[in-house]
């Protein structure tokens, strides 16, 4: 299983988010994991739209997932140094791994990590 995990500013907008999946080089079918404040965000709307299967992660998952990055603002704020990272290795599951660890679009609105683990969806 691969997932792909979001973290989205209120700015966030569609365009800077498909440069980042062309960067991890990823298209749907793919399961997306964003933070469940994000999940009514118009780019995660579009994203379903598109074929994402959406999963949001509750903000109290989030605290003490470890990431190989690090930011201090998003570690003081949610307790994890990556909301991309962290909704990753979450939605991934057990023995998840991080494939491509966090991208930053250009505008900073917008960061994409992917994670892969043997679980299969059903």
């Amino acid at each position: 299983m691969r997932v792909v995990g979001l973290g989205l500013r209120a700015a966030a907008e569609l365009e800077g988010v498909q440069d980042l999946f062309r960067q991890l080089q990823v298209m749907p079918p793919l399961t997306l994991a964003v933070p469940a404040f994000r999940q009514a965000h118009p780019v995660v709307a579009s994203l379903q739209a598109a074929g994402f299967r959406l999963v949001p992660i509750p903000e109290a998952m989030l605290l003490s997932v470890s990431t190989p990055t690090r930011s201090p603002r998003i570690l003081a704020r949610f307790g994890t140094g990556s909301l991309a990272e962290a909704c990753a290795i979450i939605a991934a599951g057990p023995g998840a791994r991080l494939v491509e660890p966090r991208v930053i679009s250009a505008d900073g609105c917008v960061t994409a990590a992917l994670a892969q683990s043997e679980r299969h969806v059903p």
